[in-house]
């Protein structure tokens, strides 16, 4: 029980500390992973006003926020969650999860038919502490967004993803590769040092 408190303190410090989510509460973000994106359009130029967006495992909405100021009223995000999501401008939410077929189909209908200039996924299993299962779970989640991805993205357009590297990985990224044009991996320095994780971006759908 002492181990435990003494980790949870420590995470608790470090997350007050945390630069990001200092300026995450400055700024009105609602995570500090805001910042992630911030970076990777900065890098990469993700986002132009009157695009149409979606967001995949997009609660508490941090992503969501940096897409919507981005975008402003000439565009439209489309966001969904297994978690609820309090309103954001110019965002529209539907909850449930987006690996049910059944969920899939009303954000199709949403659209109207209209494809996407870009689809971005933050999504993160719920972590076991198992390596290999949790490695698993998130592949499995790519897996299923890269299939959304092929039925839903314009020809031309982008798609971003937080990737773990390990099992796995190596495979999907291939897979990735023959459907785009040009696939970047960037480790955003939002992203803390210790953290396995960095985000997948793959410009140019062939189709």
């Amino acid at each position: 029980r002492m181990a435990r408190t003494k980790s949870s303190g420590r995470w608790l410090q470090r997350h007050v500390n945390d630069p990001y989510v200092k300026q995450a509460q400055k700024d009105g973000y609602r995570s500090r992973s805001a910042y992630k994106l911030v970076e990777l359009n900065d890098k990469d130029r993700l986002i132009r006003p009157g695009m149409y967006v979606m967001d995949l495992g997009s609660a508490p909405g941090g992503w969501s926020q940096v897409r919507s100021r981005l975008l402003g009223d000439r565009g439209r995000v489309l966001a969904t969650d297994i978690l609820p999501m309090d309103p954001i401008r110019n965002v529209e939410f539907v909850q449930g999860d987006f690996t049910d077929e059944a969920v899939l189909q009303t954000l199709l209908e949403r659209t109207g038919g209209q494809k996407f200039d870009l689809i971005v996924s933050d999504i993160a299993p719920n972590l076991t502490g198992i390596d290999s299962a949790d490695q698993a779970s998130s592949m499995y989640f790519l897996e299923l967004a890269i299939d959304t991805v092929r039925r839903t993205l314009k020809p031309g357009g982008a798609f971003v993803a937080k990737m773990f590297q390990g099992s796995g990985s190596d495979a999907w990224l291939k897979d990735l590769r023959t459907s785009f044009e040009k696939v970047s991996i960037r480790k955003p320095g939002a992203s803390r040092p210790e953290a396995r994780e960095g985000y997948v971006v793959a410009k140019g759908f062939r189709g």
